[in-house]
């Protein structure tokens, strides 16, 4: 059994380097959860569609050597990978510019002769996915990828979900992106959002707020990251705050939240409590943000 699927989308990625110039990368907020994760020892696998160009394959070839499982992912014909472009400011803080709206991952759930990667996901310990995740596809591609989910649950796996709300991917349409959220929320166990991003589209006071919310739909285990404020956690039977062991000044904040996720998601798959678990995010987060791009080197966190 898998230990983790992620599902989503690899991208293409430039980051603004400062000499000026752009290094290119790949990422995606599921993407660099699952490189992450098989980092932290987990059996770790993805589901996403790619194309056949030179960009795709090195998509497969970093999955590869990340030891990141892509059997089963389909790959279409003349289609290429999304891209974006990250800009930091002086804080570490950035911005991202997209161009994917023909990304062969739009169209995953709506592909034949992908028997292979379903069987795989449904058969995992846990399958991890987004809000960006969700912002991807169709209706119809939604529709299946939820009975994916169910049939994965009634064999055995935890769902983990990842809010991660970008008005971009929604075409600014708030209602949509909340209908299509509270469809799945019923079906996670799991659930890490970030606080900003449930206030903006949710407006939720507080992280407090938030979690009270989520415990509305039956979620059991809920982590709301807010920053340097640390984690606001329920699990387990108990709730409290897991502050941030140490404060960091960042160089680029991207997967912070990526990072933390697949910190939690490693501790808890090896049955360590919740709060030992995103102890364990904090600390890999920390070091992403430390760097420049999605994935740091692995050498940065080899103690880990």
């Amino acid at each position: 059994m898998t230990d983790l699927v992620a599902i989503g989308e690899c991208m293409v990625e430039l980051s603004r380097q400062p000499s000026g110039g752009m290094a290119l990368g790949y990422g995606g907020d599921t993407f660099n959860t699952a490189v992450y994760a098989a980092r932290l020892g987990l059996d770790t696998g993805y589901g996403t569609a790619l194309g056949d160009d030179p960009y795709s394959q090195a998509i497969f070839d970093l999955a590869a050597a990340e030891r990141v499982g892509m059997a089963g992912v389909p790959r279409l014909p003349g289609r290429v990978p999304g891209l974006y472009a990250i800009e930091t400011d002086a804080k570490g803080e950035r911005r991202f510019y997209y161009w994917r709206d023909s990304a062969p991952a739009r169209s995953l759930f709506e592909l034949p002769d992908t028997a292979a990667l379903v069987e795989r996901i449904e058969g995992a310990a846990c399958v991890y996915f987004s809000g960006i995740t969700l912002s991807l596809y169709s209706e119809p591609g939604l529709g299946r990828f939820r009975e994916i989910l169910q049939a994965a649950r009634a064999r055995g796996a935890r769902i983990a979900f990842d809010g991660n709300f970008r008005p971009r991917g929604w075409a600014g349409d708030t209602a949509r992106a909340r209908r299509v959220f509270g469809g799945f929320l019923g079906l996670v166990d799991i659930v890490l959002p970030t606080f900003d991003d449930e206030q903006a589209l949710w407006g939720d006071a507080s992280p407090q707020a938030t979690l009270a919310r989520l415990a509305s739909h039956g979620i059991g285990e809920i982590v709301v990251k807010d920053g340097i404020n640390g984690a606001v956690l329920q699990a387990q039977g108990t709730a409290g705050i897991v502050p941030v062991p140490v404060a960091v000044t960042p160089v680029d904040t991207t997967a912070a939240g990526d990072s933390f996720n697949a910190g939690y998601l490693a501790g808890r798959l090896r049955e360590r409590p919740a709060a030992e678990a995103a102890l364990l995010g904090h600390r890999l987060a920390a070091r992403v943000i430390g760097h420049r791009g999605a994935i740091i080197p692995p050498e940065a966190m080899a103690d880990l």
